[in-house]
């Protein structure tokens, strides 16, 4: 019966992509006149005008005024859409000029025309104006440059600004780079969940989700309702790290990896930590130790590096000239250098013997301060350095204990001028040895069960890594704070929209 309901369907579907039950692709698809790969979008952007359309050529170009200069017959635009970092520079008629200011949304007809001044190639000669959106004269972005403290108390209107339009830009190539690595080697984008019931570092440093309970449906369902704030019947919290739900996955899925949203309540207003920010995480089974994770690693960053530098050129030369004078030497660095490795032993002694003065002193058992981090990348290796196998004491209870039984098996990737970027290990997969790290770690394993029945039922040595993005935007754009580096910062004392 179904193949006579198939095949009845496929011939009333005539003219379609089905044939014998089977979706037709490649061929099919390319000369079917339903199926049509321009974009459906009526107007183009400014990036795409300046890319593709020739001198010549009447235009539409909608955006913002970012700066208007008033003369005696014409007045001189800069129109920006977020597209690209320059905009367009629009030539307007006086008469149409009336009431131009900064802030103003406008859509503009004219024609392309070479331009004679050395910032852009193209400019609009603009016919006709017309204002979408007027703005008041109290818009407080002016053409002087303001600093970043001022603009976080704009959250609202900061994103229209060149830094943090060139900021959202390289967050984009950034997501991009990284998606077309992890596809080429194979791995499989998954979601882990934003909500969950543990703590996976074991820092406590969680933000606890509470619910509403009075629903009347909720309330028949029991005589005696849990607190208020143990919505799902017990404690649950926004997530620190999707690593142990990848691991799940990765021990069916083999290559994974996920972008999501962390959170994590540290006090700390430091320039590198937020309470929410963007974690990249990567699981992959079947390793054969450690080397092979950092070879991964290490061609992750180069290759996301490597695509950014071809595909934001202008964002990176603008934070190169006004940002940070050593970012294009940075991008360099990535490209050619290989990374330098390190175990934990090793950078102490290193710190010891320097001749650098060190607000916090280098010893074996402690974990290596900001200090050490941005000196060991910055000073020591001019680079970014691999620093392997510390402490057992000081990391959590699922990486990979090494034969010596002091260390174990992780890495973190320090990068120069902001320090860790990368955090990673091998994972424990011997069941009786993370039973042990459970218990010396005053965790339960019956709440850990689902974790060891991982180790019980088909075990498989794997191992991964967590990136903070805004921490590898803030490498190479040069920014000094990362709440410069979102749209929106969340910090402790501060959660504005």
């Amino acid at each position: 019966m179904f193949q006579s309901t198939l095949s009845l369907y496929t011939k009333r579907r005539s003219g379609s992509f089905f044939k014998n039950g089977i979706i037709e692709t490649g061929r099919a698809l390319r000369n079917s006149s339903t199926f049509n790969l321009s974009s459906p979008l009526r107007d183009k952007t400014i990036k795409s005008i300046l890319l593709n359309k020739q001198v010549g050529n009447e235009v539409k170009v909608n955006g913002w005024v970012r700066t208007v200069r008033k003369q005696k017959q014409i007045a001189f635009a800069e129109i920006s859409d977020g597209s690209s970092l320059k905009g367009i520079q629009a030539i307007i008629p006086s008469e149409q000029a009336k009431g131009l200011i900064s802030g103003t949304c406008v859509q503009l007809k004219g024609v392309l025309v070479e331009s004679p001044g050395k910032e852009q190639e193209k400019e609009l000669q603009v016919d006709d104006i017309h204002i979408i959106g007027s703005c008041d004269e109290t818009y407080p972005l002016q053409k002087k440059r303001h600093t970043n403290e001022f603009l976080r108390e704009l959250p609202h209107l900061r994103t229209r600004t060149k830094t943090m339009n060139a900021v959202m830009r390289l967050r984009n190539s950034a997501i991009l780079g990284f998606q077309n690595f992890f596809q080429s080697q194979d791995c499989i984008q998954v979601h882990t969940p934003i909500i969950t019931s543990h703590d996976c570092e074991g820092g406590g440093e969680v933000f606890q989700v509470s619910g509403n309970r009075s629903h009347p449906d909720r309330a028949k369902q029991t005589s005696s309702p849990p607190a208020p704030s143990e919505f799902f019947d017990h404690p649950a919290y926004l997530t620190v790290s999707g690593q142990l739900h990848l691991e799940i996955m990765a021990c069916a899925m083999s290559r994974v990896y996920t972008i999501n949203p962390a959170f994590r309540a540290e006090e700390s207003l430091t320039s590198r930590h937020l309470s929410e920010f963007w974690m990249l995480e990567a699981e992959i089974s079947f390793l054969d130790g450690l080397d092979e994770l950092l070879d991964f690693t290490e061609s992750c960053i180069r290759q996301t590096t490597k695509s950014i530098a071809e595909s934001s050129q202008d964002d990176l030369n603008f934070f190169n000239q006004w940002i940070n004078k050593g970012v294009n030497s940075r991008i360099e660095n990535v490209l050619s250098k290989d990374f330098s490795r390190m175990t934990y032993t090793e950078a102490i002694e290193i710190l010891k013997n320097s001749s650098q003065v060190f607000q916090f002193e280098p010893k074996w058992g402690n974990g290596l301060q900001s200090e050490h981090e941005k000196w060991l990348a910055s000073e020591y290796c001019d680079g970014p350095v691999f620093v392997t196998d510390y402490p057992k004491e000081l990391k959590p209870f699922y990486m990979r204990v090494n034969p010596d039984e002091k260390t174990v098996s992780c890495v973190d990737l320090l990068v120069p001028g902001v320090g860790e970027l990368i955090g990673g290990s091998m994972r424990e997969e011997r069941y009786d040895q993370l039973y042990k790290q459970l218990t010396d770690c005053n965790l339960s394993p019956e709440e850990y069960q689902w974790y060891l029945d991982l180790r019980k039922y088909g075990t498989v040595p794997h191992g991964g890594f967590g990136l903070g993005f805004e921490r590898y935007i803030q490498y190479i754009s040069g920014m000094e704070s990362i709440r410069d580096l979102i749209p929106h910062p969340r910090y402790v004392g501060h959660c504005r929209l």
